[in-house]
C-alpha cells in the first residue's frame, strides 16, 4: 500500500522524537551548521523514503545502519539507487563508526559536501549561450 505525502510526513515526525543513540551523537555534531556552513536536516520525507539526515543545498545524504540493515540490503540498495537517481550522493555509516570513529564519518561527510558543489539552475531564457 502506497503511504500518502501525509502519512509519511507524520513519520518523519515520530522518527525524529525516536533517534537512535548514533543519531542523536551524529546529529551534535552536523546541526547547526557546523560542517562548513552547509545546513542538515534530520528524518527528511524525498519522495517515499526519509532519510537520516541531508544537505538539501549539496545534495548529500547521510544514513546510519545499525544491526537491523544487514536484514534489507535489497531495500537499502533499491532506496539508495533512487536517491542517487534524483541526484543525492548518498554516503553510509555503521552505528558503531559513529561512537569509535566520529572523527573520520565527519571528514567523509567534510569531503564530501566540498566534492560535490550544488546543483546550478538552469539559465533564464535568453540568458545562456546562443
Amino acid at each position: 500500500m502506497k503511504k500518502t505525502d501525509t502519512e509519511i510526513r507524520d513519520r518523519a515526525r515520530e522518527i525524529r522524537r525516536e533517534m537512535t543513540d548514533a543519531e542523536r551523537l551524529l546529529w551534535a555534531h552536523i546541526r547547526r551548521k557546523q560542517i562548513f556552513g552547509h545546513r542538515f536536516r534530520r528524518q527528511q520525507p524525498i519522495g517515499r523514503y526519509i532519510v537520516d539526515f541531508v544537505c538539501l543545498e549539496r545534495k548529500v545524504i547521510v544514513e546510519l545502519d545499525g544491526g537491523q540493515h544487514m536484514e534489507q540490503e535489497r531495500y537499502d540498495a533499491e532506496r539508495t539507487r533512487w536517491l542517487e537517481g534524483q541526484g543525492y550522493r548518498v554516503l553510509r555509516f555503521w552505528n558503531n563508526q559513529v561512537f569509535d570513529e566520529m572523527e573520520g564519518v565527519l571528514k567523509v561527510i567534510s569531503e564530501t559536501l566540498e566534492a560535490f558543489p550544488p546543483p546550478r539552475p538552469s539559465p533564464s531564457r535568453g540568458e545562456g549561450d546562443n
